[in-house]
């Protein structure tokens, strides 16, 4: 089943066009990434599915047109983004960005606090900083909360841009481990962009490659991998 579809999507910052018609699909189940050098358009394709800059052509979601609707709107449908730079809220403690994170949601104080408890046993550090400004956390840290906020909303879509920037090697492997597991357990499907092209491959099951705004190739990771020329020019390994 297709979660989510855009056709023909176009966007951009005032009288610059970024995205130039991108067909993207994500089906239920699946971790799509989109790989692409600095400036090819990963972090406005993301802004522009989550509704946070105005964007062209369709976007659906369970067969549903979501491109005129705001982004608390998309985020209530199901899809909920960890933006890049963290995003957290820096003068709000690490609870109270899970809670923030839980806005959407109707189904009661304690199933809040249930899953707070969860992602505390996923990231103990958090735990550990339960009470700490979120600001005051190293990076990795950040980037967790960002995560653990994101999914707090319950979303059947997660969109992660650029988790693994800034960060140890270590805690990189850490974070994309969480987000295998919750594929693989729960069924999460994730759209992910990613510059560390060779970590992301080896947990995509399909792949976009973006250049200037424009889809050059797409396919299964194991057949882009198998492309030489495509290995070399893109993925650089």
């Amino acid at each position: 089943m297709t979660l989510l579809r855009t056709h023909a999507l176009t966007a951009g910052y005032g009288p610059v066009t970024v995205l130039h018609g991108l067909d993207i699909e994500v089906a239920q189940g699946e971790i799509v990434v989109v790989l692409g050098a600095n400036g090819a358009g990963k972090t406005t394709t993301m802004r522009a599915i989550s509704g946070t800059i105005p964007r062209g052509g369709t976007v659906e979601f369970e067969g549903v047109e979501v491109h005129k609707a705001g982004a608390d709107t998309i985020v209530r449908a199901g899809i909920a983004q960890v933006p890049q730079g963290r995003g957290t809220f820096p003068e709000l403690s690490v609870e109270d960005n899970l809670r923030a994170g839980a806005f959407v949601r109707t189904d009661g104080n304690s199933s809040i606090a249930a899953d707070m408890q969860r992602w505390f046993g996923v990231f103990p550090r958090l735990a550990e900083r339960r009470s700490q400004r979120a600001g005051s956390l190293s990076g990795g840290e950040q980037q967790m909360l960002a995560i653990a906020r994101a999914l707090m909303s319950r979303p059947k879509l997660l969109l992660c841009d650029e988790p693994s920037m800034g960060l140890a090697p270590l805690i990189t492997q850490e974070l994309f481990h969480v987000i295998q597991q919750l594929n693989k357990e729960e069924g999460l499907s994730v759209l992910l962009v990613e510059q560390n092209a060779n970590l992301a491959m080896h947990m995509a099951h399909r792949v976009y490659l973006l250049e200037t705004g424009t889809i050059v190739a797409s396919g299964s990771a194991a057949e882009l991998s198998a492309d030489d020329a495509i290995r070399k020019a893109y993925l650089g390994f």
